[in-house]
């Protein structure tokens, strides 16, 4: 097998390991991504997707973290969650990574909610925070989708056009 071949390979690999990444937190899909376009543009030696594009494409991908991880906590914040809410948000993340996903979705609401009730507010007010991460976190979903596919778009505007 030739070095193009393996490259084309390692690319696909990435790819769709990314775009499963984008609905699962474990895997860091965006740069994923990021990483098959680039192997793509060099398993054709950089010739029609150059140094220019793959700076657009790295922007983006900054860009995707920095809108998601600001997404989570606008919803957290817009629901009412204090400083332990968003604490507790992301703990819950953490360790409902482990629970598979089960846990990805049930655990940053339960740990909102924990940080809440740890600050001394009421259930209702803590479930209202948890139900403001889970929609800044549907929020930030839909944005790395939309990231990734623009990212796609502007790789084949770049090679094709």
């Amino acid at each position: 097998m030739d070095t193009t071949t393996i490259l084309w390979i390692i690319s696909a690999i990435m790819l769709i390991t990314g775009f499963a990444g984008l609905l699962l937190p474990a895997l860091p899909g965006v740069l994923l991504i990021f990483a098959g376009l680039v192997f793509a543009a060099w398993a054709e030696g950089f010739a029609y997707v150059g140094w220019g594009t793959i700076s657009i494409l790295a922007a983006l991908t900054v860009a995707a973290y920095i809108i998601d991880f600001l997404a989570g906590l606008l919803g957290a914040k817009r629901f009412g969650a204090g400083k332990y809410g968003v604490m507790g948000a992301a703990i819950g993340t953490v360790i409902g990574l482990l629970f598979s996903l089960p846990g990805i979705i049930i655990g940053p609401f339960l740990g909102a909610v924990i940080g809440e009730l740890y600050a001394n507010k009421d259930l209702q007010s803590a479930s209202t925070a948890g139900l403001g991460v889970w929609i800044g976190m549907a929020i930030g979903i839909a944005a790395r989708i939309a990231v990734a596919f623009v990212m796609v778009g502007v790789f084949l505007l770049a090679r094709f056009v």
